[in-house]
């Protein structure tokens, strides 16, 4: 599995901005209501990024030498995936709050829905939390390449592939 790259994050933060603005002026123009999640959403992100964040210790604690029995390679796939998924959710909805939100600050003083902004910028915040969390346990996944004495540990890896330590935790290998 290849680690996530963040002009990707990027790139689907800005696409989902865009269809945010769009979504926000087509329901607008047909006075229909903003489409924003409700507050009550940032709970269960909240739940999301605690179990991100306990699974990735888990394998951090392991990673480190802090545990004595051996890591389950199903969990730390798991683990990784969770952390990947968290990433790239957050990264929807920061890019899709973020297009409502420059849409509401557009049309900010003809309309009074502060709280729709505000509602849609907490949303966003809660996408960057979930995008740094995703990040940080996908670093947690990677196993710390190794010093080899007198020479080179085999033939050189393709370019795009990573050298046999330095990949992810679940390799058992």
């Amino acid at each position: 599995m290849k680690a996530m790259r963040p002009v990707v994050l990027v790139l689907i933060a800005v696409i989902a901005a865009v269809i945010g603005w769009l979504a926000t002026a087509t329901t607008n123009r047909f006075s229909m209501p903003t489409p924003v999640l409700p507050v009550s959403a940032l709970i269960t992100m909240g739940v999301i990024v605690g179990l991100t964040l306990v699974m990735g210790i888990r394998v951090l604690r392991w990673r480190n030498g802090k545990k004595k029995n051996m890591l389950n390679p199903i969990l730390a796939a798991r683990t990784l995936i969770l952390a990947q998924a968290c990433a790239y959710a957050g990264t929807l909805l920061l890019g899709w709050h973020a297009g409502i939100s420059l849409d509401l600050l557009r049309i900010g003083s003809l309309r009074g829905g502060e709280g729709i902004l505000w509602n849609a910028l907490l949303m966003g915040g809660g996408g960057v939390v979930m995008v740094v969390v995703g990040l940080v346990v996908e670093r947690f996944c990677r196993i710390p390449p190794e010093d080899f004495e007198g020479g080179t540990a085999g033939p050189e890896p393709r370019r795009g592939e990573t050298k046999g330590e330095g990949e992810y935790a679940y390799r058992g290998d």
